[in-house]
C-alpha cells in the first residue's frame, strides 16, 4: 500500500493506494469515528462492492442510498434523496458519509456531506480510474445544472481516500480509457517526465498491469496533491488542473450529461487547447500531433461531436467558473509539461481552433 498526504493543516488527509483496500477494516476504523454511517453508491457498483464495504462497518448504524448510474443523475434531485435519508434516519452532525463509486457519486456524496448540518465527515472510495486520479482528491464537490456542469458545489475535503486498484478489474474498457485522459493531463500540465513514462508504458496501463496502475495513480495523485496544497480554493495554480475542461464541459452540457464521458470530453478539450496553444506560438505542430497521438492510443476521441456548432460551443464555454467579468479565460500549454494560468483568448482565434476540429458556424 502506498500512502500520500494532502497537507492542509487541520483539513489534511491521506490517500491510500493499493490492492484490496476495501477489505481493510483497520482503515475504516481509523477514519470513521461516528456510530452513524451513510453509504452512497449506484446500481452498478453496489452489487459488486457494497457488501464488502458493509463488512467493515459492523456494530454501526448504517444506511444506504443507491442511485441510478450515470452523469445525468449528478443532480440536485439526487442530492435531495441523500438528504431525505440522512434526515429520515435522524443522522447527527458527526455522522460519516461514504462515497462508493466513480466521480458522479464522489462529487454528489461529497456535496451532500458538505451541506448536511453545514458539514459532516465523509470518506472517498473511488471505483473508476478517473475518480482515483482526479475527482476524489482535492475536495471539489458539486452537482450539475442543466445550464452548466459542476456549477453548484463546495470545496470540502474528505477524511481519506481509499484508491483500491483491484476494483479497476471490473471497470469497462471505455471507462478505463476515460480515466487515462486525466492521467495524461498531469503529464501535460506539470510533469513531462511522467508524460514520457506514459508514452513508453501506455499499453501496460491498458492491459491493467497492477504495478503500472499503482505507479500511474500514485504519480497522478502526488501531482494533484501538490497543486491542491499550494492553492486549495483555485485562486491561482489549481486552475491549471482544468486543462481542456472548459471545452470538455461545453461538450458534456451541449450533448446532454452522460452521452460523452467526462474523460472523453476532456480528451477532445485538451486537443483543442493544444491547437490553440500552437496558434498563440507556444506549441509546435509536432507537439500537437504528439498529444493527439497519445490520446488516440488511449482509445479516446480527439474531435467533438458533429451535432454542435461553433456558436453553441462558444455559448456553452461562456458558462465556466474560470471566466471573469464575461471574459473567456482558458488554461493552455506553454510546452508539454508546463501549463499557463488562465489566459484571455480572442474569439476569432478560438473560432479557428473550433473549426480546425470539425465545428462549423451556422
Amino acid at each position: 500500500m502506498k500512502t500520500l498526504n494532502v497537507s492542509l493543516g487541520e483539513r489534511s488527509y491521506p490517500i491510500y493506494i493499493g490492492n484490496n483496500l476495501i477489505d481493510n477494516a483497520e482503515l475504516f476504523d481509523r477514519h470513521i469515528q461516528s456510530r452513524q454511517v451513510m453509504v452512497v453508491s449506484n446500481t452498478t457498483i453496489a452489487p459488486l462492492y457494497l457488501d464488502r464495504v458493509l463488512a467493515n462497518l459492523q456494530g454501526k448504524q448504517v444506511s444506504t442510498v443507491i442511485l441510478p448510474d450515470g452523469e445525468s443523475y449528478k443532480s440536485m434531485d439526487s442530492a435531495m434523496l441523500v438528504f431525505d435519508e440522512l434526515l429520515g434516519r435522524k443522522f447527527s452532525r458527526n455522522a460519516t458519509v461514504i462515497a462508493l463509486g466513480g466521480g458522479v457519486i464522489g462529487d454528489l456524496a461529497g456535496f451532500a456531506a458538505a451541506c448536511y448540518q453545514r458539514g459532516v465527515p465523509f470518506m472517498q472510495i473511488p471505483t473508476t480510474l478517473l475518480a482515483q486520479v482526479d475527482s476524489s482528491v482535492g475536495g471539489k464537490t458539486a452537482v450539475n445544472h442543466p445550464l452548466g456542469k459542476n456549477m453548484i458545489g463546495a470545496f470540502y475535503q474528505p477524511q481519506c481516500v481509499l484508491a483500491d486498484t483491484t476494483v479497476l478489474n471490473t471497470l469497462p474498457d471505455r471507462e478505463l480509457s476515460a480515466g487515462l485522459a486525466e492521467v495524461v493531463k498531469y503529464g501535460l500540465i506539470r510533469d513531462k517526465e511522467f508524460f514520457l513514462w506514459l508514452e513508453a508504458n501506455l499499453e501496460a496501463l491498458l492491459d491493467r498491469v497492477p504495478d503500472a496502475l499503482i505507479y500511474a495513480i500514485e504519480r497522478s495523485c502526488a501531482n494533484k496533491a501538490e497543486v491542491v496544497v499550494a492553492d486549495e480554493r483555485e485562486t491561482g495554480e489549481r486552475a491549471t488542473l482544468n486543462l481542456g475542461h472548459t471545452f470538455g464541459h461545453a461538450i458534456e452540457t451541449g450533448m446532454g450529461y452522460g452521452v460523452c464521458l467526462h474523460g472523453e470530453a476532456v480528451s477532445i478539450g485538451m486537443c483543442q487547447a493544444a491547437d490553440l496553444s500552437r496558434r498563440l506560438g507556444w506549441l509546435t505542430d509536432a507537439d500537437v500531433l504528439r498529444i493527439e497521438r497519445i490520446l488516440q492510443r488511449c482509445h479516446l476521441p480527439i474531435t467533438p461531436p458533429v451535432e454542435l456548432n461553433t456558436d453553441q460551443f462558444l455559448d456553452l464555454m461562456a458558462v465556466d467558473k474560470k471566466n471573469v467579468d464575461g471574459k473567456l479565460r482558458l488554461i493552455l500549454l506553454e510546452q508539454i509539461g508546463k501549463a499557463t494560468l488562465p489566459v484571455s483568448v480572442e474569439v476569432g482565434v478560438l473560432k479557428s481552433t473550433l473549426e480546425q476540429y470539425g465545428l462549423r458556424s451556422l
